[in-house]
């Protein structure tokens, strides 16, 4: 279901929760909000403003189904499919499944999932809008999720580099550091003819204004982020280099550390995030759908 709402979702009656800014940096915690009812349009406004406001939003305690969370998903916008569609939960084809787990000897999920700073699916020409991931299984040790702000870091880059950049474009492949490994037990199966023809490479500004706030954010990573069109290769190298230093300072950086059942919602429009990996040993099954967005400009 999109934005714009039926009656009937008016019609729902309103819930008692609580939105608690997480820190200084990024990030809030909504506490008392059950994912497993519908949101009316007034709660779904707050909801809506404060992803906004805040970037990354932590739904506390989220007993819900796939189903639920698909539901709740698609109110933002239509959903996306992976490539790696073997990864894709039976009978959900909206929910891919970042796990660690093997059953018979085969990986459920794809266990190295954003094992380089990125922004999901810039790899596309519709980019991710956000995505959320839902904890099903969370390892003992391990496991937390950082976000690093791009809005902050392009308003604080040097007045050199923020020129250098000025109207510039740059590609994004999915294939970019796809088997480059990074993680301990890394492993990812070889992609196919027609998922390569899935994910061509594509052109975006470095920069992005978002299409909600007018705020603008630096919109390249090192995992899909491969070069800065009409420039020297080592000139757009280094330029992407230092941006890429840049955007991780730790003054942008909220490190999400995860509780049992925490559904995760955060804009990629403004983020790039990185996970910061388990042991092999523990095991950890996420899942996350994914709302498509628009055309970065």
């Amino acid at each position: 279901m999109s934005a714009v709402e039926s009656l009937s979702i008016a019609e729902v009656p309103s819930q008692s929760f609580e939105i608690r800014p997480l820190d200084e940096t990024l990030g809030a915690e909504v506490i008392g909000l059950d994912l497993s009812r519908s949101l009316n349009l007034e709660d779904f406004s707050l909801i809506h403003r404060a992803y906004l406001e805040h970037k990354v939003l932590v739904f506390r305690d989220q007993r819900i189904t796939p189903e639920q969370q698909i539901a709740f998903s698609r109110r933002f916008g239509p959903l996306q499919i992976h490539v790696l569609k073997q990864f894709l939960l039976a009978g959900h084809p909206e929910v891919f499944i970042i796990s660690n787990i093997l059953e018979n000897d085969r990986p459920i999920g794809l266990g190295d999932a954003g094992k380089f700073w990125h922004s999901d699916l810039s790899y596309k020409e519709l980019p991710s809008l956000g995505a959320m991931l839902h904890a099903q299984i969370l390892p003992e040790e391990g496991g937390d999720t950082l976000f690093a702000d791009q809005q902050r870091a392009y308003e604080t880059l040097p007045d050199a580099l923020k020129k250098a950049i000025e109207g510039r474009r740059a590609n994004h492949s999915y294939t970019a550091t796809y088997a480059k490994p990074k993680l301990e037990g890394d492993w990812r199966p070889v992609l196919t003819e027609q998922q390569l023809a899935e994910v061509k490479e594509v052109i975006h500004p470095v920069v992005r204004t978002h299409p909600e706030t007018g705020r603008k954010g630096l919109f390249v990573s090192e995992s899909f982020t491969t070069r800065i069109l009409d420039l020297p290769e080592d000139e757009s190298r280094q330029i992407l280099n230092e941006l890429f230093a840049h955007s991780i300072r730790p003054e942008f950086i909220y490190r999400h550390q995860w509780q049992a059942h925490d559904l995760l919602f955060w804009d990629n429009r403004a983020l790039i995030h990185l996970a910061t990996g388990c042991p092999n040993e523990l095991p950890r099954k996420m899942y996350r759908t994914t709302i498509q967005g628009d055309a970065p400009f």
